[in-house]
């Protein structure tokens, strides 16, 4: 098939009739050999370009999107790398590879623990089940990485006219977000046996795993590349700039790609803008404002009306580690599975005005530490979020007699 390899339409018109064959019901391991012996590879624009083609000519997406795992798996390992220039580290795509091989390797993780679910022994069913209800609840952090593709990459693309591939990518994110959920909540059913953890684990618990590690193909053969070659500096550096507000998932970059054309100092670009915070009794600038918040001696994090944590503090000496992988998840998510009911029950308080504040305190590696969670409120009352505020007070309880500001002595 040598008259194959610079002959661009040939090749498309040969992968459509063989996704046309898989529509009509031809098994994947026949489709699969007949596409590598006619075609070995295709180059990934191509498969774009199909697929766009297919929707346009009035195959539904919905079609589409029920053939979209099926036409992957035949094409994986099949599709021609491209030309894609080098990455820098803290860029928008490096981000989602490194999300990507976290996501794996939580995959990994479930699959092992999965296989390893033993039907004679109930007890170690039930610490089965709470280890995989944390990874699951980890795994529904994917949602942000999602989000950031649906919200600030596919756009872009949409702007080129390029539709298809995102409506079903977008569509099969949607798959996997339910089938995550879904599994969460089986997690949740009290006193699940080892036969109903097996049967749960096939019927959901490993297409949400075999979902998302289907979606990683469909990203790093296909979608990223595609993006590398459409998106232009300043269309990156818009995604660059917007990302925070999404949050990552399970990866918090220790490097923020910026074009050198982009100025040094993002802090200085926002109070250059004009961002400044007016309050009632003040003002600060941005800058001042962060060195205020991350100079008081306590851990804040915010949680907003929504549940979702959207600020913590940065402090020098933080009692509990944070990175930038919690912002935007649930808030339930962010704590073990056996205390999330807890969780539950303070922010339901919170919402309903039964309670204002919570106090708790604990002795940790010699310290004695308070946590307290606070509701906030608006003006008129409104429920605006909640904020935790965690500190050592170990040195305070030592206090004896006066230090008044007049010994002031350094």
């Amino acid at each position: 098939m040598s008259e194959l390899i610079n002959n661009s339409k040939e090749r498309k018109s040969r992968l459509k009739a063989l996704i046309l064959k898989l529509h009509n019901g031809v098994s994947e391991k026949e489709v699969k050999y007949e596409l590598m012996r006619s075609l070995s590879q295709i180059p990934y624009g191509e498969v774009v370009e199909v697929e766009q083609e297919l929707i346009s000519e009035g195959l539904p997406v919905e079609e589409v999107l029920r053939l979209c795992d099926a036409h992957s798996a035949v094409l994986h390992g099949n599709i021609g790398a491209s030309s894609r220039k080098d990455i820098p580290d803290g860029h928008p795509v490096d981000t989602f590879l490194r999300e990507n091989e976290a996501l794996k390797s939580l995959c990994n993780e479930i699959k092992t623990i999965i296989q390893s679910i033993d039907t004679n022994n109930e007890d170690e069913t039930a610490k089965t089940v709470l280890k995989l209800r944390g990874h699951y609840n980890s795994l529904l952090d994917v949602d942000k990485h999602y989000q950031r593709k649906e919200y600030l990459i596919f756009p872009f693309l949409e702007k080129q006219e390029i539709t298809g591939p995102p409506k079903v990518m977008w569509g099969k994110h949607d798959e996997i977000r339910e089938l995550v959920k879904g599994s969460i909540e089986l997690l949740q059913t009290p006193s699940i046996s080892s036969d109903e953890l097996i049967a749960a684990s096939e019927m959901i618990l490993q297409p949400a795993v075999m979902g998302v590690l289907d979606m990683i193909i469909k990203e790093e053969e296909i979608l990223l590349p595609m993006t590398l070659d459409a998106l232009t500096e300043p269309d990156w550096y818009e995604v660059q700039k917007q990302s925070l507000e999404i949050g990552f998932c399970l990866y918090d970059p220790t490097t923020f790609w910026k074009p050198v054309w982009a100025g040094n100092n993002s802090l200085q670009e926002m109070n250059k803008n004009g961002a400044h915070i007016k309050l009632p009794s003040g003002g600060f600038a941005v800058e001042e404002l962060l060195a205020i918040l991350n100079t008081l001696p306590v851990d804040m994090t915010f949680v907003d009306k929504d549940d979702k944590v959207k600020y913590f503090s940065q402090g020098s000496e933080r009692i509990f580690q944070r990175n930038r992988a919690i912002l935007n998840r649930d808030v339930r998510h962010c704590h073990p599975p056996a205390s999330a009911h807890i969780v539950d029950k303070i922010i339901d308080d919170f919402k309903t005005g039964k309670a204002n504040r919570a106090p708790f305190w604990i002795n940790m590696k010699g310290q004695m530490i308070h946590i307290e969670y606070f509701a906030l409120h608006g003006e008129n009352g409104n429920y605006l979020g909640t904020l935790e505020v965690s500190h050592d007070i170990s040195n305070y309880r030592a206090l004896e007699g006066e230090q008044r500001i007049l010994s002031y002595s350094k």
